[in-house]
């Protein structure tokens, strides 16, 4: 039998694990998924310690780990392959596990809390090209049958590059803010509701235009401006997959989504000069280091025209 599906713990530690399982479950109402990847987790830290102590591990020896057996299990995971997100879910499932039992007055969970997750490395963002994104937000690249709705997507997709807005900014814009984006500027309220103003572009302003023009239904000014089929609130999913039939039918890569969109803004704006200040405050990032990760997507695009163009390269 192969070993890696066996659970070894005595019996003490073994009910007390069922019994915290059990109340992920009925307690804490967690996902089948996020249940699944804590067992997992916990089980392959228990078959470390059998090896790394030399038996299968009880509460006592759980309640004697140190940082220093955790590291070694985390340099155990990562020899296996895991990376460093890997890592860092590992250990929030072993965390929880042992959170619990401190809980009980059964160990002291002391040694998981002074021990730091591996930092995941930040993954650049995949903006589209330029050409790629203009695309996107034409009115001519739209797929729709219905001219209100292709003219619809088009508006958000201008939006969602034109503006950088998420695309739940987008959605969540009413009726009433027409009136302000017709003055080439909207207040948009993001993320922990940070405030901030953003300039619309003239093809923004025509694109929406034509949206309202073509749409059979009244836009309220307390209202969803972006409607659905039926006229009720447009879901983020319509969109998303619209622009996955986009993919194929106007030959974009795989990284093309709505939020694509918003990371080509920010990066086609930085490569032409802007500033990153300025670009923080568009995107309504809180930290300007949020905003920075830009600047490598820069960096890289310029290594790899570099390295296509240059003769010695």
């Amino acid at each position: 039998m192969n070993q890696d599906f066996l659970i070894s713990a005595k019996p003490d530690l073994h009910k007390a694990r069922a019994a915290w399982l059990a109340a992920l479950v009925d307690e804490r109402r967690l996902s089948a998924l996020t249940v699944d990847a804590y067992e997992r987790d916990t089980r392959q830290f228990l078959q470390f310690l059998t090896g790394h102590c030399g038996e299968a591990p009880g509460l006592a020896d759980i309640a004697e780990l140190r940082p220093a057996d955790l590291r070694a299990f985390l340099a155990f995971r990562r020899g296996r392959g895991a990376g460093a997100r890997t890592l860092g879910r590992g250990l929030a499932g072993v965390r929880s596990f042992l959170r619990h039992l401190e809980r009980r007055g059964l160990v002291n969970a002391a040694a998981a809390a002074a021990l730091k997750a591996p930092r995941a490395p930040r993954a650049l963002p995949k903006p589209l090209t330029a050409a790629d994104a203009r695309k996107v937000a034409s009115g001519e690249g739209q797929l729709a049958e219905e001219p209100w709705i292709a003219a619809r997507n088009a508006a958000v997709f201008t939006l969602l590059y034109g503006a950088g807005l998420r695309i739940s900014e987008a959605l969540g814009l009413l009726g009433g803010q027409l009136g302000a984006l017709r003055q080439g500027g909207l207040r948009i309220t993001g993320k922990g509701g940070k405030t901030r103003m953003v300039p619309v572009l003239p093809v923004s302003l025509e694109a929406v235009a034509e949206y309202q023009r073509l749409c059979p239904y009244h836009l309220e000014a307390d209202k969803p401006l972006f409607r659905g089929a039926r006229g009720g609130p447009l879901q983020p999913a319509i969109i998303q997959r619209e622009i996955k039939r986009m993919r194929s039918a106007l030959n974009l890569p795989e990284t093309a989504t709505p939020h694509a969109l918003r990371h080509s803004f920010a990066t086609h704006l930085l490569g032409r000069g802007g500033d990153l200040r300025a670009i923080q405050e568009l995107l309504g990032h809180a930290s300007l280091s949020t905003t920075q990760v830009y600047t490598g997507v820069d960096t890289a695009r310029l290594l790899e025209i570099y390295d296509a163009a240059h003769p010695r390269a």
